[in-house]
This record gives structure tokens, sequence and C-alpha cells, in this order.
């Protein structure tokens, strides 16, 4: 589906990366690329929320996706615009009409383990027993050439490092990819995308480099997507989660090696190597 019209998209470029010199273990002085990073500073209907550090691609998308997984908006159509200033690093997203509650989300937060986040809201958890997700059956042949694909991205991780990528896959198809300085910013950019042009969740995969704690599989489940992929590993909260939620949650996910923790019924392995015979 399109974009919300009555939406005025203002977020402009920035650079992500920042040439530097460095001198190598030779102790020879070498020209090198280091990930940008700058504080955001999310405010809702004017009212200061968070300030986010981060790299600053795609910032109306990350404002947008905070504000809604955070709860402080749950209807696409209240949007009434957002305003990207870069030189006072803000993201201003305006309603149509007041946020209600607005002072009691505020003071209701918990400090968090995310990088790049570290604070969630008391709207965070508020819906959860809601949802009912579908439970897809993957191959694994088909998750090998997913891990494949996404090799071809996380560009500015190649180029200077320091970032999280997340990515949103459909099969073995990439359609969404977004690198930050935290692992949490890059989701919630997707989720505000997936927003915007309202956009389902039931027959995509999600990808991330990050670990997969409490924050990260809820937020996907929030975004209505069954299946959590990671090249990291998972915490004890986001397992219990992903089970409370039916999420198929695979971790250690890098060429041909990937662990199930849960949904392990969801996957057909039918590219299994071939067993040693027994001496």
């Amino acid at each position: 589906m399109k974009r919300n019209p009555t939406l005025l998209k203002t977020d402009v470029e920035v650079p992500l990366t920042i040439a530097v010199k460095a001198i190598n273990e030779q102790g020879e002085a070498v020209d090198k690329y280091i990930a940008c990073e700058r504080p955001l500073t999310v405010y809702l209907n004017w009212q200061p929320i968070v300030t986010l550090m981060t790299l600053g691609a795609r910032a109306e998308s990350l404002a947008l996706g905070y504000l809604k997984n955070q709860g402080f908006i749950s209807d696409v159509k209240q949007l009434e615009s957002v305003i990207i200033d870069w030189d006072v690093n803000s993201a201003a997203v305006l309603t149509k009409e007041s946020t209600a509650d607005l002072d009691e989300k505020l003071s209701e937060k918990t400090v968090t383990t995310g990088c790049g986040q570290g604070t969630v809201y008391g709207g965070f958890m508020d819906g959860l027993d809601e949802i009912n997700l579908p439970q897809p059956q993957l191959k694994q042949s088909m998750i090998y050439r997913l891990l494949k694909n996404i090799n071809e991205y996380n560009e500015t991780y190649k180029n200077a490092g320091a970032v999280h990528g997340c990515g949103l896959c459909k099969e073995d198809q990439i359609t969404g990819f977004v690198e930050d300085v935290g692992r949490h910013n890059a989701v919630d950019t997707l989720a505000g995308e997936m927003w915007l042009n309202q956009e389902a969740g039931y027959d995509k995969l999600f990808y991330t480099t990050g670990r997969l704690t409490s924050e990260m599989v809820i937020k996907v489940a929030k975004m209505g997507i069954p299946v959590l992929l990671s090249r990291s590993g998972a915490t004890q909260m986001g397992l219990e989660l992903a089970q409370k939620l039916g999420i198929t949650m695979i971790a250690r996910a890098k060429g041909r090696h990937f662990l199930v923790y849960n949904g392990a019924e969801n996957i057909e392995f039918d590219d299994m190597p071939p067993k040693r015979a027994a001496k």
C-alpha cells in the first residue's frame, strides 16, 4: 500500500561515514573510514521524548518507528507531519490531535540492555496478549540462501565497522535493509517504514546482526513478523518471550551454521550433510 499521503517527508541525507587517518600495526599511516554518530532528539507534538544516538540514515522512519514501538502512536492516520532538522539534530513528529496520557507514559520507563536505546516506556508492553502470529514452514536450504544474500548488504559495516544491520526479508530475498549504531535504531527504522506503508509482516522474516533480547523479540512481534534470525546469540528473557509469542527464533546464523532456539518444528531440514559412516 502507498505511504500515508498527508505525511510530509522532510528528512535529508547526512554522511554515514567520515574519512580519518589511523596508524596500523606496522606504524604506518593509513586512510580509513569510521561510522558517524549523531544525536537525534525525537519530539512528539513539540514535547521531547528521547534522544537517540544514530548513524542518521532514514531519520524520519527511525523517529516514527520508535514512537510506534514504544506505544506513543498507534494509528498511522493520526500523523500530520515529520520535520527533520539536522542543524539542531531533531525529529519533530506532529499529530492531528494531542496524544493522550503522554505524561503518564513518559513517567513509566525502564532502563534496558539495548545498545543505542537504553530506555523503554509504559506503552511498550501494551497489546502483546493480542498478538497472534502465523507459524510459517521454512526450509533449511532457504535459510542458507538468505544468509548468502544478506552478505551483499552491510555496506557501512564493511566500510567502517561499528554498526548493526537489520533486514526485512521475504523468503531468501531482502526487501529492506538499514544500518545504525544501535540495533534498536535499525529495527525501529524498518518498523516505521512498514507502518507508513501499511505493510504486513506475516510473510516476512526479520534479520539482525544484534542479540535477540526481550526488546528485540517484542518489537518484531509488534511488526507481525513470525521469524527472527540473528548472527548473534539470544538471552533467556528473549527466548521466553519468543516461546510465549510463537516466534521462530534462529540465532548464531552465519554461513551454513545456525541454532534454532524456538520453532524447530517449523524447519524442514532439507540440506543436511551426509552422515559419516560408523567405523
